[in-house]
């Protein structure tokens, strides 16, 4: 058979990149669909039209989109031959799903990817997208669904020793409990205000036109701005030019930056100036001396030391942050605030400033193996019956790392991918919850129905009369609810830093934690993202919207989701001269992880010491 499936390519003028792996699946297609040898081909020939292949050779990589050109002629023929018979949709199997109760735990031990059916005209299971159907009603089994250990709690903190408005806490451990119980237990949440600073590119921008000129100055105004903090704090002396021979003590402000390509290390160590005081001119850093430092390129940092040979600038004191109590725009322009719904709102509905309940989830929202989005689902209901006043929901929503993304397997666009997977299933879920209930999406890079670039614009959502429930923000972005600062960003800017930062601590101090010191660099470098270059993964546009970048207030709870391990930090940034400043920073992890679950957070604040957060298992 293989001699006659290759033969009859020949002959319709088509060659086999691979060949013997190709043949084999060939072979494999013909016997599972009843097909001859030409019957393959022609299928072949009608699925190279559709696709609009350039050349005639059959490549492998396209095997897995042919396979599914097979199973929806096979449907139709079905559907053809026995009317009556119901095809099921995706639509379908989203209502199995949300009646599915959670509590239970029946699924046969199926092995994965497989699904249970029964039916007379054919033994292989028939697929629409990534959505196994067949001509009988079909139980889904997959390794998310198959899982036992459902919303356990993974970490938690508690500052609040009483909990207020009847609020019960979640009994994880026990699935057995009836939903409409917990639903009923719960006191109704009053609808909190929501405002958006925009301060970044607007949808629909044009990018990817940054020029030389463009990245010099967004770094020359970082420095210039560093400088002028730290000069108007009246602690150090007047920063001057680090490249002029001095034996004298003197204090500058500069760039960490390394002297060539690779990783950052103590011999390496740059120090540019700015344009005002050195022409823009490096010199040697030489950190030696100092008994504690955490240095990573595009850190900008006040130095304090000399310069006897012009050569090479010895610290014996290194500022890594701007005083608080001299910091910048404080306050956002009024003009960039954006309300969400409050105008019209009587205030009565308004919760007390100052309290705020949130669930903070990452992407991606569905496994690798299918796009049925069965984590978000789950995390849907479990907002229902928390009842929180915000859930924030940060991309990737649509992951171009997803298989069936990167394959191209999937018959429907992105667009229609997010908004019938994505937002259908939100709208339903501030229908069901009243007008009390609030959703905000954060973009990502990695989604592949957005612009890829960064800064990021909001995604362009029309929700129609949901819009004062539903909203977006940029990527970066600061909102506030209930007077609650809150600032985000999407992309992995922990692990990146992480990944490039050296440090050393002192020997007779406190072990400092690494993930408070990581998130502490946001805080005190005034920037969502303060590394320069970027990461190769990070389209970074500073002729953009460089101003999007920066962080000029302290947040009251800074979201910083990364692929490293989940975490809850109270940061206290305290130093000499500087104001206290206190920050819960959060990674709530991946919802989805592989097959299976990941994390999310379930955070109530009402002050930075007086928080109850969690962190789920789903």
């Amino acid at each position: 058979m293989e001699e006659e499936i290759k033969s009859e390519f020949k002959n319709s003028g088509f060659d086999l990149d691979e060949e013997q792996e190709i043949l084999s699946k060939c072979v494999a297609f013909c016997i599972n669909y009843t097909l001859s040898p030409s019957d393959l081909v022609s299928s072949w020939e009608a699925y190279y039209l559709n696709r609009q292949l350039n050349e005639p050779i059959v490549q492998n990589a396209e095997m897995d989109g042919f396979l599914l050109h097979l199973q929806n002629v096979k449907k139709e023929a079905i559907i053809k031959e026995e009317t009556g018979l119901h095809s099921y949709s995706i639509r379908d199997v989203e209502m199995i799903l949300n009646n599915d109760d959670e509590t239970k735990d029946n699924t046969p031990g199926t092995p994965t990817d497989q699904y249970v059916y029964s039916t007379a005209h054919d033994s292989t299971p028939l697929t629409y997208g990534s959505v196994f159907s067949s001509g009988k009603p079909s139980t889904l089994v997959t390794p998310f669904s198959k899982r036992t250990d459902r919303l356990a709690v993974k970490f938690s903190i508690n500052t609040m020793p009483d909990v207020e408005n009847g609020k019960q806490e979640p009994n994880h451990e026990n699935n057995d409990i009836d939903e409409d119980d917990v639903v009923r237990k719960v006191t109704p949440r009053r609808r909190c205000s929501l405002v958006i600073h925009e301060s970044g590119p607007k949808p629909g921008c044009r990018f990817m036109y940054d020029r030389t000129e463009d990245k010099v100055n967004a770094l020359e105004n970082r420095i210039r701005k560093h400088t002028r903090a730290l000069a108007a704090s009246g602690l150090y002396e007047e920063p001057t030019d680090p490249t002029i021979a001095s034996q004298r003590s003197i204090f500058a402000v500069g760039m960490i930056c390394c002297d060539g390509e690779g990783r950052l290390n103590e011999k390496s160590i740059m120090l540019q100036s700015s344009a005002e005081h050195s022409g823009g001119e490096c010199v040697r850093l030489d950190l030696q001396r100092l008994s504690h430092f955490s240095v990573f390129p595009g850190q900008v940092v006040g130095i304090e030391g000399h310069n006897p040979s012009g050569h090479c600038l010895v610290a014996s004191k290194l500022v890594d942050s701007i005083p608080s109590s001299v910091s910048e725009d404080e306050d956002l322009n009024p003009a960039k605030r954006q309300a969400t719904g409050e105008d019209n709102q009587p205030t009565n509905l308004l919760c007390k400033q100052r309290e705020l309940s949130m669930i903070i989830a990452a992407g991606p929202f569905t496994t690798i193996d299918n796009l049925l989005f069965e984590p978000l689902v789950e995390l849907l209901a479990y907002a229902k019956r928390r009842q929180p006043q915000l859930l924030v929901l940060l991309g990737p929503f649509v992951d171009t790392d997803h298989p069936d993304i990167k394959k191209g397997t999937t018959d429907r666009s992105f667009d229609e991918i997010f908004r019938f997977d994505i937002l259908r299933k939100l709208e339903d879920y501030v229908e069901s919850m009243g007008s009390a209930a609030r959703v905000l999406l954060v973009p990502s890079i990695r989604d592949a129905n957005h612009d890829f670039v960064f800064p990021q614009p909001a995604l362009d959502i029309n929700v129609g009369d949901l819009k004062s429930q539903i909203a977006s923000l940029n990527n970066p972005g600061i909102f506030e609810a209930n007077e609650v600062k809150v600032g985000c960003c999407t992309v992995d800017v922990i692990k990146q830093v992480s990944g490039e930062e050296i440090s050393r601590t002192a020997s007779d101090g406190k072990p400092i934690d690494r993930m408070s010191r990581l998130a502490n660099h946001i805080l005190s470098q005034r920037s969502f993202y303060p590394l320069y270059p970027p990461a190769e993964s990070v389209p970074l546009d500073l002729s953009l919207a460089p101003e999007a970048l920066q962080l000029s207030l302290i947040p009251d709870v800074l979201i910083l989701p990364s692929d490293i391990k989940y975490f809850v930090k109270v940061l206290n940034g305290e130093s000499e001269g500087v104001n206290k400043m206190e920050c819960v920073a959060v990674n709530p992890g991946r919802l989805s992880k592989g097959e299976g679950g990941g994390t999310f957070l379930e955070l109530d604040y009402r002050g930075p010491d007086k928080i109850n957060a969690s962190i789920v298992g789903i």
